[in-house]
């Protein structure tokens, strides 16, 4: 008889059974299943965005890849201002913060850097990337990792970052203006930036332990270089004309000076010079005042140089000639005060020639009565003054031509002769470049070809508007008593002369303003302005010395730069002497 064990007859399914076993593992296998498909539906469905940037925050690194800054050319394509291989300095707190004091004390030794700015940044809680240093010279960073890595220092890398530099120094500084650490700050580079800074580009990768994950994330999008920026200025001639101006301001002991080489025929700056000036490499060892161009911002009234520009009106209107006879009394009672000539003098017959070799403050204001306001007014203002040149170089001041309405008889008469209005370097210069020019003013260019400033406004050569002033046989008229003012011995200004070549020019000694109070000084802006060949005029040079400490006047002290410094622009472009002899319209009656 057979019989069955009572282990092997216990019913299948009852307690601790495989059937009631598997049950509960499905069980546990469907809860945990659900738990995974509510994470991921919050994940991908309801809040995807917050969850991957946790992610990333903590593994992808994103890299700014500056863009190569367009250069800075000089006419002839020489660099004025440029980019040059650089690295930034790169910190990994996760991996920095053990050792940070001592890193930080190399650090800010070596790259001169603030201590305590660089620790925070080295034991930054949460972050994987710090920039500890920016814009560093290559071999400098060599250097500084060689040290950190014999240190056993972990954490740092490089990265390439281009960093600005200005190969001529001080030359044209006040035009190019400089960089700081992410924007510019002054000329071009401010000015043009949109153009010269191109679009950076950026990487991100995914970082693990301090290293690049080989086949997780890793993206780069490549920077687009900026464009280059040619000017008009020739980097030989700006620095010649910095040096005679710097020269001139030291000998003079003067506040300050400028000094513009224009292309007669192109109204193209040559050179734009400033003194004192500074290092685009080291802006922060001058003085701020002195890291513009005073040559665009900085306005003065501009004494006597103007009675050429009123000369000129007025043969243009038929009002005289060279020839015209005029008595000038010893002083001129007007309105409000008596009218003076610079020297003492008895009745003088003066022809208008010699008004304007003599300087005569009192024979240009008669000369002028012909004149109304209306007509003085369209004149100057068809000379460029009370206008920006709009040459795009930021903070350019406009200076004070009064409207005919504002135009007092008392300020009509002062305004003839270079008072009671206010110019500044450039605009004078292209005023005195309309008589050379055959009468046609060219407006002035310091851009080659053409760009867009970063307000937006078309500058360049390209864009030089011409527009007729007076007639050519006024501008001749005129040129021949210029011509006349540094005769050897009729003359105000025979130290203009240039030797070989005809000269025609003009002084201007002017009483300055002081803006706290806004009246005159006591110090004084000495000018001289001229062309040359006179009768083939190529350049135009106009040179201002600003509160000099000696006497003078323009001649004596304007005059001898502006010799060397146009005798050196007909050498540098070859321009032979016309051979022509200086005339000899009379300045006396």
């Amino acid at each position: 008889m057979s019989t069955t064990s009572t282990r092997d007859a216990r019913p299948f399914g009852r307690r601790g059974s495989p059937v009631l076993r598997l049950r509960i593992g499905l069980l546990v296998i469907a809860v945990v299943l659900s738990f995974f498909a509510a994470r991921l539906l919050q994940l991908q469905g309801l809040d995807p965005k917050s969850y991957a940037d946790m992610a990333t925050a903590k593994d992808v690194v994103e890299l700014t890849l500056p863009a190569a800054r367009g250069d800075i050319l000089d006419r002839n394509g020489v660099a004025l201002a440029g980019s040059v291989n650089g690295r930034m300095i790169i910190a990994d707190p996760l991996r920095t913060a053990d050792r940070a004091p001592e890193l930080a004390t190399l650090l800010a030794n070596e790259l001169d850097l603030d201590y305590f700015r660089t620790l925070e940044k080295l034991r930054r809680d949460g972050s994987r990337f710090q920039y500890i240093a920016r814009r560093v010279p290559a071999a400098t960073a060599r250097e500084v990792l060689d040290k950190v890595n014999k240190a056993k220092f972990k954490g740092l890398s490089t990265e390439n970052e281009p960093i600005r530099d200005y190969p001529a120094g001080d030359v044209a500084a006040n035009l190019v203006g400089f960089m700081g650490t992410d924007e510019p700050l002054a000329g071009f580079e401010r000015s043009f930036n949109g153009h010269l800074s191109g679009k950076d580009g950026e990487t991100r990768y995914t970082q693990g332990k301090g290293y690049r994950v080989p086949l997780a994330e890793n993206s780069t999008v490549k920077p687009v270089d900026g464009q280059e920026l040619r000017t008009t200025i020739d980097r030989d001639l700006q620095w010649y004309t910095q040096k005679v101006l710097a020269q001139a301001v030291e000998d003079y002991r003067a506040k300050s000076g400028v000094a513009v080489v224009m292309d007669t025929r192109t109204g193209e700056l040559l050179a734009v010079a400033d003194a004192p000036t500074f290092n685009a490499n080291k802006p922060l060892e001058s003085d701020e005042e002195d890291l513009g161009s005073r040559a665009f911002s900085d306005v003065f009234e501009p004494g006597s140089v103007q009675k050429v520009l009123t000369a000129a009106a007025l043969v243009d209107a038929g009002k005289v000639t060279a020839r015209t006879r005029i008595k000038v009394p010893p002083q001129l009672q007007r309105q409000d005060r008596p009218i003076n000539d610079w020297f003492s003098h008895g009745v003088l017959r003066m022809t208008m020639a010699g008004v304007i070799a003599q300087s005569s403050n009192i024979g240009t204001v008669l000369a002028a009565d012909s004149f109304g306001k209306r007509a003085l007014h369209r004149y100057l203002s068809g000379f460029g003054l009370g206008q920006r040149t709009d040459v795009g170089v930021r903070g350019e001041a406009r200076g004070l031509l009064p409207t005919p309405e504002r135009m007092t008889s008392q300020n009509k008469d002062r305004i003839v002769f270079g008072q009671s209005l206010s110019v500044n370097a450039v605009q004078m210069t292209a005023a005195i470049n309309t008589i050379a020019n055959g009468g046609e003013r060219v407006s002035p260019s310091l851009i080659s070809g053409s760009a867009t400033t970063d307000e937006g406004l078309e500058v360049g050569s390209d864009h030089a508007t011409r527009t007729r002033v007076v007639s050519q046989k006024a501008a001749r008229e005129t040129m021949l008593m210029m011509e006349r003012v540094v005769d050897d011995e009729v003359g105000v200004a025979p130290r203009a002369q240039v030797p070989g070549y005809r000269v025609a020019g003009k002084t201007g000694t002017a009483q300055r303003v002081n803006e706290e109070c806004s009246c005159y000084d006591g110090s004084f802006s000495l000018s001289f302005g001229g062309f040359a060949p006179a009768d083939d005029p190529r350049f135009t040079v106009y040179v201002v010395i600003h509160a000099p400490g000696v006497d003078g006047g323009g001649g004596s002290v304007g005059g001898p730069a502006f010799s060397k410094i146009m005798a050196r622009a007909l050498s540098h472009y070859g321009v032979p002497p016309t051979g022509g002899k200086p005339n000899s319209v009379p300045v006396e009656w």
